[in-house]
């Protein structure tokens, strides 16, 4: 019997190799992406040497940012989220792998059964009518009873399998890409929240020397008033402007608390949470001199995102296989092996040794359009994901050539808010050297420093918007994601 199946399992195994749907041969190519040049918008300030730093925000070197970023990697929900999905795939892979071998356990079975016209206890069937066997000696019952070992393979001519497997592993990847993609999104929050958060405190604490600068102005325009030096009318403009500040100062405030209360949630904790490791105040944080970006290849072979959707596209391509495999045949085998017999009491007989081996051919030849259907809706997502796939290299190649444009019209920026402080630093400086020569008023006095606070102001919101157009540069750029060596 044995011998005789030889031939047939080899069939079987050849006809298993086979493999159906289309090989994935790799992302769609771009003609625009990974050229010869650089990006576009890169100005004299940026370097084509490709970045190597995985841990970006070091080059800032503020310590207390390096400590909310630690503790973010550390405890934040969106990165423990993305690690059991990472859990989730590797658990479908693992299944999909394991229905490629038999299984086996253990079971009781019992058969009963009436087969019209077959002698199952008295040996091979008769034809109706035979000479010799009374119709009442005819047993056409079966009983059979047995408790052991029971095993279970299928044979996927098809190939199914094989791509579901492929498949899983397409998607293990792209989950492993979404999390590295979650490290870029979550560093470079909490580096914009806590370059905010610099420069609120520092208009909190401008704008409150200007209130005071203005209290005194209000107060000096009031005595003029009262002494018939001065109309009314400057007294009401100089309360106006206190009270401008001091909407300014309140709103300053509030975002000092919220963007606490943003970095509290980033790093796993409650808002408003007293172990916030953050100094009450601190100077905004620069970017160096010259910044690496490298070039379009480099920026598609690094960001995460567009490894996640190229992972996708070969999970879609596999899945078309699968589709396709079901046109295939299915061979199954069960087997039965254990103690048993005709009777209950044959399960406790060790002599009564039975073994039983069950093939099962299936074969939908007719399901009118079904498999086809499949294939059509596999082959459209495939479609589907390399037109995302191509939609997120566009994608990524604008954001990082909005960023470096960005960072080179910050850069512009800064310069003119630095002439600008000197500037209103020089009138300040004179105007002191006057009024103490009795040439100007105290309120004269007041007014260019306030101008001077002001330019502090507008030359924090200048350095604030350059740091936070380097870190736009460097999540356009995929980095923060490798693990720390």
């Amino acid at each position: 019997m044995i011998r005789k199946s030889i031939p047939f399992l080899l069939i079987a195994a050849t006809l298993a190799g086979c493999t159906a749907g289309p090989d994935y041969a790799g992302p769609p190519e771009l003609a625009a992406a990974g050229g010869a040049g650089g990006f576009i918008r890169a100005g004299d300030k940026v370097s084509s040497t490709v970045p190597e730093l995985a841990e970006w925000w070091i080059l800032l070197d503020d310590p207390g940012l390096d400590r909310l970023i630690e503790a973010a990697l550390a405890d934040n929900p969106s990165l423990e989220a993305v690690g059991a999905r990472i859990a989730q795939s590797r658990a479908s892979l693992a299944q999909e792998n394991a229905g490629r071998l038999p299984s086996l356990g253990t079971q009781a079975t019992v058969v009963q059964g009436r087969l019209p016209g077959l002698d199952i206890q008295g040996g091979p069937p008769l034809p109706p009518g035979t000479p010799g066997m009374p119709p009442e000696e005819e047993d056409d019952t079966i009983s059979f009873y047995n408790a052991g070992l029971n095993a279970n393979w299928e044979i996927d001519f098809g190939g199914g399998t094989g791509r579901r497997i492929e498949a899983a592993n397409a998607q293990l990847a792209a989950a492993v890409a979404n999390a590295e993609d979650a490290r870029v999104q979550l560093t470079a929050d909490v580096a914009n929240a806590y370059v905010n958060l610099r420069e609120a405190q520092q208009r909190v604490v401008r704008y409150r020397l200007q209130s005071e600068l203005q209290e005194q102005i209000l107060v000096l325009t009031y005595q003029r008033y009262q002494q018939g030096t001065l109309p009314l009318f400057p007294v009401g403009n100089a309360n106006a402007e206190l009270e401008l500040l001091k909407s300014q100062l309140a709103e300053a405030e509030a975002d000092e608390a919220v963007l606490l209360d943003a970095l509290a949630v980033l790093t796993g904790r409650a808002p408003g949470a007293p172990s916030l490791e953050v100094a009450p105040i601190g100077e905004i944080p620069l970017p160096p001199e010259r910044v690496a970006v490298g070039d379009p290849a480099s920026l598609i072979a690094r960001r995460p995102d567009i490894r996640a959707a190229e992972r996708t596209l070969a999970a879609a391509t596999a899945r078309v296989g699968v589709a396709e495999a079901a046109k295939f045949p299915k061979l199954s085998f069960m087997g039965i092996l254990g103690l048993g017999g005709t009777s209950p009491e044959d399960i406790f007989d060790v002599g009564e040794f039975s073994a039983i081996a069950i093939p099962r051919l299936q074969w939908n030849f007719l399901d009118f359009g079904r498999v086809d259907a499949s294939i059509d809706r596999a082959g459209a997502a495939r479609r589907e994901a390399a037109a995302n796939y191509r939609q997120t290299v566009l994608a990524a190649l604008q954001d990082a050539e909005r960023a470096l444009a960005r960072f080179a019209q910050q850069r512009a920026a800064l310069a003119a808010l630095i002439q600008v402080k000197r500037h209103a630093d020089k009138s300040a400086d004179l105007n002191r050297q006057r009024f103490e020569s009795g040439a100007i008023s105290r309120i004269d006095l007041n007014r260019t420093l306030r101008e001077q606070e002001k330019a502090n102001t507008d030359l924090a919101r200048g350095r604030a918007a350059l740091t936070l157009a380097w870190i736009a540069v460097q999540k356009s750029l995929g980095l923060g994601w490798q693990a720390p060596s």
